[in-house]
């Protein structure tokens, strides 16, 4: 089994994590998101290689459907894990992060937010592998989610 950690903000309440670098960015761990949401304008993310896919693309979220645009980013990490394409759709939001991790990016692997000593730690079985291919799949008109392993 592999492990990793990642250290979380101690200011906040929520389980907010620092990214390495390239990136520079936070991301709030949400167990309940299904999409990774990019919380700032485009810009930014355009400038870590992203590309637009899509316009107005319909989601379920932040207690309702809203639309966002769909942009990948290419060889994004987390930690020690690497997804080659992380598709994101851009929903511009008051938070204290740029990214919004859903939980399906961790899908078969054990990961525990550590709130006392502010880190996030992934456990990465020996069936999986720190690449993550993570999909969105449009069946009419309904936008699911899939995360494989490399």
């Amino acid at each position: 089994m592999k492990s990793f950690s990642l250290p979380m903000r101690d200011d906040t309440d929520r389980p907010v994590v620092y990214l390495s670098l390239p990136y520079r960015l936070t991301a709030l761990l949400d167990t309940g998101a299904v999409f990774p949401v990019w919380t700032q304008e485009e810009p930014l993310l355009k400038s870590f290689g992203a590309v637009l896919l899509q316009h107005n693309v319909p989601f379920g979220g932040f207690g309702g459907m809203t639309t966002g645009h769909l942009y990948r980013i290419p060889n994004f990490c987390i930690g020690e894990m690497i997804v080659p394409s992380l598709p994101v759709i851009v929903s511009p939001r008051r938070l204290p992060c740029q990214l919004l991790l859903s939980a399906t990016v961790f899908s078969r692997l054990i990961y525990e937010i550590d709130d006392q000593n502010h880190t996030l730690n992934v456990n990465v079985p020996d069936t999986e592998s720190l690449i993550r291919n993570l999909n969105i799949v449009d069946e009419n008109g309904r936008l699911h989610v899939f995360c494989t392993s490399a």
